[in-house]
C-alpha cells in the first residue's frame, strides 16, 4: 500500500457479490473513498444485474463519489492479480471463481438490500443499513492492509 511515496502502487482490491448492483458496488465506492488513493478497487458480480439506483442514492447522501461504477461480470477479472478479494455475500463466496493470484481473500457476508420488498423508504433504509455495515468493516481495512503490506515487504525473500 502506498503512503504517498512516488512510484508505490496501490493495493488492488476486488469486491464480489452476486448481482454487482448493491453490496459490491457500495463496497467498491466506500473502499475507494476510505483508501484515499492507496487502494485500487474494482467490483464484480457472478451474475451482474446493473447498478441499483438506490446504491447511487445512498452513496450521494453519504458524500461518497460514485463516478465510474459499473456492474461487471467477475469473469472480467479472472487471471488478474489482486492483493485482496472480498466477497460480500454467501452465494458469491460459493460461486466465485478461484483467484490464484489473490494474496488474501476476505468474506463479509451481508444480506442483499436489493432483495428487500416494500416502499421506497423501506428499501432505501435497507441500502443505508448495508452501507453502514460495510463502513463498520471497511473503516479499519486500509490501515490494516498497509501494516500487512509493510510487514510482508520487510520480510526476507
Amino acid at each position: 500500500m502506498t503512503d504517498g511515496q512516488p512510484g508505490e502502487a496501490p493495493l488492488r482490491v476486488l469486491v464480489i457479490c452476486t448481482g454487482n448492483s448493491a453490496r459490491s458496488i457500495l463496497g467498491e465506492a466506500l473502499l475507494r473513498h476510505l483508501g484515499q488513493g492507496r487502494l485500487e478497487v474494482h467490483s464484480a458480480g457472478t451474475h451482474p444485474k446493473g447498478v441499483n439506483p438506490f446504491s447511487l442514492r445512498v452513496l450521494a447522501e453519504a458524500g461518497i463519489p460514485a463516478d465510474g461504477l459499473t456492474s461487471t461480470p467477475v469473469t472480467t477479472y479472472v487471471g488478474e492479480a489482486f492483493d485482496y478479494v472480498i466477497t460480500v455475500c454467501d452465494d458469491a463466496r460459493e460461486a466465485c471463481p478461484v483467484f490464484p493470484a489473490a494474496r488474501r481473500t476476505i468474506h463479509w457476508g451481508l444480506p442483499d438490500p436489493a432483495a428487500v420488498d416494500g416502499t421506497d423508504d423501506q428499501r432505501l433504509a435497507a441500502f443505508r443499513a448495508i452501507l453502514a455495515a460495510l463502513e463498520d468493516r471497511a473503516r479499519g481495512f486500509p490501515p490494516i492492509a498497509a501494516r500487512l503490506a509493510a510487514r510482508e515487504s520487510a520480510e526476507p525473500a
